[in-house]
């Protein structure tokens, strides 16, 4: 990789880390920041993750594993209560490089798309409905949450991607590092256990 594409990485994971951007975003903010035009070739992911970890382990080390923790008890939480949905989590709070600026992203496996709004609305949670792009690409509704950590002390995002059941077979597939791009309720576990005391 080109040492502007470097570049262009380490200034979004700092954004990721440190305010909790999505990584398009961040690159998109990270071009504006170095005044390169808009069209300019942007890292991969896998080069922003890389510079998250990077970032996280210099910058972040006493206070990371604390929050992700915190994240991934939380997301435990929200798991067990959607169980029904096949909830499977995603993102940072997975994958380890989560801080207290990130958001859990948990995707919920559904036979009826309706079912998961339902169900928000008989534990009487406030959300906010909206359209996003799903792990293959294609448009799928996500409902975002404020919900409280008392192992932080502050709110967290929790987004919740609805997709059909159907979709299950093709989303445990590996990704370009090997690893599993998403996790149930147990291999969430396995994770908290794993790290725990």
């Amino acid at each position: 990789m080109n040492a502007l594409k470097q570049e262009i990485a380490a200034i979004a994971a700092r954004m990721v880390v440190e305010e909790g951007l999505e990584f398009g975003a961040a690159k998109r903010r990270a071009l504006k920041q170095m005044g390169l035009p808009p069209r300019t070739a942007l890292p991969d992911n896998g080069c922003v993750e890389a510079e998250v970890e990077d970032y996280i382990a210099i910058f972040c080390a006493d206070t990371q594993p604390a929050e992700l923790m915190a994240l991934r008890e939380l997301a435990l939480d929200w798991m067990q209560r959607l169980e029904r949905f096949r909830p499977h989590i995603a993102g940072a709070v997975w994958h380890g490089t989560a801080t207290r600026s990130s958001d859990i992203y948990l995707q919920l496996f559904c036979d009826d798309s309706k079912s998961a709004e339902i169900a928000l609305i008989d534990m009487k949670v406030t959300y906010e409905p909206r359209t996003v792009s799903g792990f293959q690409g294609n448009s799928v509704d996500a409902l975002s949450v404020h919900v409280f950590s008392n192992a932080l002390q502050e709110y967290v995002g929790l987004h919740l991607l609805v997709y059909d059941l159907d979709d299950l077979r093709g989303a445990l597939r590996p990704d370009s590092r090997g690893r599993s791009p998403r996790g149930d309720i147990a291999g969430l576990r396995a994770l908290l256990h794993d790290v725990g005391p």
